[in-house]
């Protein structure tokens, strides 16, 4: 789906009851739904992201775009939902040669509108930092192209399962770290992340600035520089490490809260925590990451698409709250859109959730939607509080209660026929053709 350029005439709205906010948007990468203290974990510790869960709002029914890396993030970046935006999957028909040689990897488009570009244009300095995934270098996906004043990090995801690079990107230019070559392992790349956040906002603080910081942590490969609390547990080598991961990120983002109140732009700044997908293990018995939800990453069971999803603006947002709305990554831009006072264009899926962020009421009156390509061809639908789920191509709908049952264990289709038809009905115009994703015959 194409936006025009009309898309750049803007129209300034005020805010209601505030200034426009600083907004920081963190995303933690294959971190479950069950992996914070917030959300029911009990063994890896997570006291600054449990801190912000009593300082902010915390979502229990909010939703990544996919439930693998790449087209979340373009969900995330575009405001439209899977079966709209441009990158669908990890790996497309055509796209440029990764890693291992094929074609695959998808870029956004030129003319898809990012929420980078959206917030630039409202007088944001737009900065990231982490794992980018959605272009490689000299495609139009690049970050410096697609609205980001600043950037460092990784261009491509698969280059990002590792912690110790030997080279990274800052901007468009390439930084060699030799201190990682031939087998050493000096500089742990998620420590240089958090350097880039904290400077790029002790540099802006003078200026309304968004910072986006997708995090690789807990992806694998299992790699850290220090298993502290960790080290002496009796657990399997990538159960300690997967925890250490987390509890450092944990950390950092404290350190992040710790300079905005230095700076004083505390209050001025709202802050979501989420993770780009579900979790990559179940870890079941040790962490049960994604507690009680069906599935985990690359299934489109809860496992895989719901995410813990924290906000945070001290006098906007209710402390200590939680809130059962359900919302997904193509609300992102049109809610920050809203934060920022400028009007996004006809034809997104997303809508802005702001008033629910605020703790005003809103109506679940219209549907979220996954697909997936993994596998065959997969999709699922969240309407009000009944999700819908198609494993393959033609077979009936499975039907499940939300707030019954979230572990998606009773399919209760034949007994609301008339639910599944609204299902179908929206189904049949769900989605657009893609020239990367095809489906079989097409």
């Amino acid at each position: 789906m194409l936006i025009s350029a009309a898309f750049y005439a803007l129209i300034t709205l005020p805010m209601v009851g505030a200034d426009k906010p600083n907004i920081i948007y963190i995303m933690a990468d294959d971190l479950g739904y069950g992996d914070l203290g917030s959300y029911g974990q009990s063994v890896i510790q997570t006291p600054f992201l449990d801190q912000m869960a009593k300082e902010g709002t915390r979502f229990t029914h909010a939703y990544a775009g996919s439930p693998v890396c790449a087209p979340s993030r373009s969900v995330l970046m575009t405001g439209l939902h899977t079966g709209h935006t441009t990158v669908r999957g990890n790996f497309g028909k055509y796209g440029v040669k990764g890693l291992a040689g094929g074609n695959g990897r998808v870029p956004l488009n030129a003319e898809d509108v990012t929420v980078a570009e959206v917030l630039k244009e409202a007088g944001y300095v737009t900065g990231m930092t982490g794992k980018w995934g959605l272009g490689e270098p000299g495609t139009t996906g690049h970050p410096n192209d697609q609205g980001f004043d600043e950037w460092f990090g990784y261009l491509n995801q698969r280059r990002a399962h590792s912690y110790y690079p030997d080279f990274i990107w800052r901007n468009k230019e390439r930084v060699d770290l030799p201190e990682n070559t031939d087998g050493k392992k000096e500089t742990y790349i998620h420590d240089l992340f958090t350097d880039f956040a904290l400077e790029f906002v002790r540099k802006n603080k003078g200026n309304r600035f968004f910072l986006y910081i997708p995090y690789l942590i807990p992806h694998s490969r299992y790699e850290i520089p220090d298993t502290a609390p960790y080290t002496n547990q009796p657990w399997k080598e990538d159960e300690i490490i997967h925890a250490a991961m987390v509890t450092r990120m944990d950390r950092d983002i404290g350190r992040l809260f710790a300079q905005l109140k230095e700076l004083e732009i505390d209050e001025q700044t709202i802050v979501f925590f989420c993770s780009d997908n579900g979790a990559a293990q179940r870890w079941a018995g040790r962490f049960d990451s994604s507690g009680r939800l069906r599935g985990r990453k690359r299934d489109i069971y809860e496992g895989g698409i719901r995410t813990p999803m924290i906000v945070r603006w001290p006098g906007n947002v209710a402390a200590g709250t939680t809130n059962d709305f359900p919302w997904y990554f193509a609300d992102v831009l049109p809610t920050l859109a809203e934060l920022a006072g400028v009007q996004v264009p006809d034809g997104l899926d997303g809508i802005s959730v702001l008033p629910s962020i605020l703790g005003k009421p809103e109506s679940k009156e219209r549907f979220l939607y996954w697909e997936f390509f993994e596998n065959g061809f997969k999709q699922a639908v969240r309407w009000k509080d009944w999700k819908a789920v198609r494993m393959v191509p033609g077979e009936p709908l499975e039907l499940y209660d939300m707030m019954t049952d979230e572990s998606e264990t009773n399919n209760i289709a034949s007994e609301h026929p008339d639910v599944v038809v609204k299902f179908e009905t929206y189904l049949q115009g769900a989605r657009t053709e893609s020239i990367n994703w095809p489906l079989e015959g097409q």
